[in-house]
């Protein structure tokens, strides 16, 4: 498979790509920094340098071009506001769909947020509901689409060894998960076509990932 990752440099991104070329497929990663290039490729992907808040669809979709399946795993941050939430956490999903439809590329993964269902309503942080608000109209635009769409949405998110099990549901409730098992629902969607169309939390649990998933399906 050839797989295009928006975000590449990111803490998911990274995991995933190395699970990826580690089997043989073929990454690339876009990314906004050139200076991460070199950790893509010694991640074993091609980099390419393109700025989701200002690039065009055409443009995305000439990269896009060729691929079995897009995955969207950038993100504006924790350190940055509210209007980028808007313009990379919805905007630049929102663009990667364009691409997507333009390159006749059907499979879309999202890393959305737990909690993106219902938006930021209730949430006292500013950005956090701006980021919250923004996931929401990204999954909902992406869910509008004629894609075949998968939506993962994890909880808090760290940087422990992934353990390979998993709890996944509409609602799992708070948790936590480790990014590289993150990496690993997202591999494994990838590798089954009928994961279109899921869309589910992710928190550690007691099943394999491949079962979680599994039970997703309708």
């Amino acid at each position: 498979m050839r797989i295009v990752i928006a975000g590449g440099h990111g803490k998911i991104a990274r995991h995933l790509t190395r699970q990826l070329t580690g089997r043989g497929d073929s990454v690339t990663g876009l990314i906004r920094n050139p200076d991460q290039a070199a950790d893509l490729r010694d991640d074993g992907a091609e980099p390419v340098v393109l700025d989701l808040e200002h690039a065009g669809a055409e443009e995305v979709a000439a990269v896009l071009a060729g691929a079995d399946a897009v995955v969207f795993a950038a993100g504006a941050g924790p350190g940055s506001g509210t209007a980028r939430k808007q313009t990379v956490d919805r905007g630049a999903a929102v663009l990667l769909a364009d691409a997507a439809e333009a390159a006749g590329v059907r499979r879309y993964l999202m890393v959305s947020s737990m909690g993106a269902a219902t938006g930021g309503a209730g949430i006292e942080d500013e950005v956090f509901a701006a980021y919250q608000d923004a996931k929401k109209a990204a999954d909902d635009e992406l869910m509008a689409r004629n894609l075949d769409w998968t939506v993962i949405r994890p909880g808090g998110l760290t940087d422990e060894p992934g353990t390979g099990l998993v709890r996944m549901a509409l609602q799992t409730g708070r948790g936590q998960i480790p990014r590289e098992d993150v990496a690993t629902v997202l591999r494994v969607a990838l590798d089954d076509p009928g994961t279109a169309g899921v869309v589910t939390e992710v928190i550690s649990g007691n099943e394999p990932i491949a079962d979680a998933l599994a039970a997703q399906k309708g």
